[in-house]
């Protein structure tokens, strides 16, 4: 029996994927994805097939390089319903200033950058 809903393998079609808002600009990379549904221990047979609730995105760059995961809290969800079109990037359906994902950007905009003589408009 095959699931309803389009199936891809996620490794190949999601992880470390440049995120692309609705604009084309850059979001974030595609760090891991979370699943909707999924029993502990054994499956039994004929269990649906989990579904993506949200792709995860934020600091793992220490964790792939010394093991272990990182905390729950430290990862930005974007949910699965804000993706698009899955290709060589995955295109998002909302402007990318509306998520979570890039609150270290704004700080480091707000707080550095912006205090920065001209800092806080493009060159002339």
């Amino acid at each position: 029996m095959t699931p309803a809903g389009k199936m891809f393998d996620a490794v190949m079609h999601l992880l470390d994927r440049q995120v692309l808002d609705v604009d084309k600009m850059p979001v974030t990379v595609a760090d891991d994805v979370e699943l909707s549904d999924i029993p502990s221990g054994r499956i039994p047979p004929g269990t649906a097939a989990p579904v993506i609730t949200n792709l995860l995105a934020g600091s793992v760059l220490g964790t792939r390089m010394f093991g272990g995961r990182p905390p729950s809290s430290r990862l930005n969800r974007i949910h699965w319903r804000h993706v698009a079109e899955l290709g060589t990037a995955l295109r998002l359906n909302i402007r990318g200033d509306q998520l979570d994902v890039l609150w270290t950007e704004r700080w480091v905009r707000n707080r550095i950058i912006g205090r920065i003589p001209g800092g806080r408009h493009d060159p002339e």
